[in-house]
């Protein structure tokens, strides 16, 4: 088996010495190149894995190794992309990405700096705005450069958690498709965080289901079987994609609580391994198990 790119082994993370974990035993693989989405309810410990991904937190226990190196804190190798768009307000659209370029390659001369920064604001649709001010820009176009930012780091992986969560249903849409084209073109790795299911099977490869918490865990690694070239506006016409929808809805409403409430076959099954299920093709709904979540 190919060796994952990111590797994550046993993690949990516990905030009160003698209280129960957020998250126990969490263990999974990204291949380079892969766009993975995490789905769970509230308080799963989704986001508290992305900050130990970014090396913004220690977990309680466990490791995460990329591209052969722990993970032991903040790296320019990973870039990272939050709900709220953290731009520096007193920079221009042109100057928070250069920012970021500097701090990447800082013996790069100033102009060597832009025309890298402008490729990526041109990438993203901001060609035209790069010496508008953030407070100048609409939500929408705030996250644009956001996204410039972490990928104009040219990072090994982009970690991305809701970053689409505050915009409107068609701005979403546009920063979305944005978001493909430039993975597409770079095979850039992304591990992201959603609550929208749509949203999930438009951008991932792979779709992690996280049970609910304390002693949250991946419940299920479902396999995207809907073809590459999906878009918003055809992917609603591919019968997969009801199946798909219908497995992860079904996750989140029902079984996810079955779970955390105990139920027996539930447990034993995510004890025993991650399921990987392809919900999308006819006949094969049933979890295939597997021995190791790097699957």
């Amino acid at each position: 088996m190919e060796k994952a790119f990111l590797s994550v082994e046993g993690l949990n993370k516990r905030y009160v010495a003698d209280g129960p974990p957020v998250f126990d035993n969490v263990s999974f693989g990204i291949s380079k190149g892969e766009f993975v989405c995490v789905i769970g309810h509230s308080g799963c410990g989704k986001t508290t894995i992305l900050n130990v991904l970014a090396g913004l937190e220690s977990p309680s226990g466990g490791v995460v190794i990329m591209d052969q190196r722990e993970v032991k804190g903040p790296s320019l190798d990973r870039g990272v992309v939050f709900q709220s768009h953290a731009l520096m307000p007193w920079f221009s659209v042109l100057g928070n990405v250069v920012f970021a370029v500097k701090s990447r390659w800082p013996d790069w001369p100033r102009d060597k700096a832009e025309e890298h920064a402008r490729r990526f604001i041109d990438m993203v649709g901001l060609k035209g705005a790069e010496h508008k001010k953030p407070a100048e820009l609409s939500g929408g176009m705030k996250q644009r450069v956001g996204i410039a930012r972490a990928f104009a780091i040219e990072p090994k992986m982009l970690l991305l958690d809701e970053p689409f969560g505050a915009l409107d249903a068609l701005t979403r849409g546009v920063v979305q498709d944005e978001l493909l084209k430039i993975c597409s073109a770079t095979r850039q790795t992304v591990f992201m965080i959603t609550h929208d299911v749509d949203e999930a099977i438009l951008l991932a490869d792979k779709i992690f289901l996280m049970s609910n918490g304390p002693r949250a865990r991946i419940a299920e690694i479902v396999v995207n079987t809907m073809p590459k070239t999906r878009t918003r506006e055809t992917m609603h016409h591919d019968p997969q994609f009801y199946r798909i929808r219908n497995h992860l809805v079904d996750f989140l409403v029902n079984r996810s609580r079955r779970i955390q409430a105990g139920d027996g076959a539930e447990v034993r099954n995510l004890i025993a391994a991650t399921p990987v299920v392809r919900p999308g093709l006819e006949g094969d709904d049933a979890s295939r198990p597997q021995s190791s979540a790097l699957a």
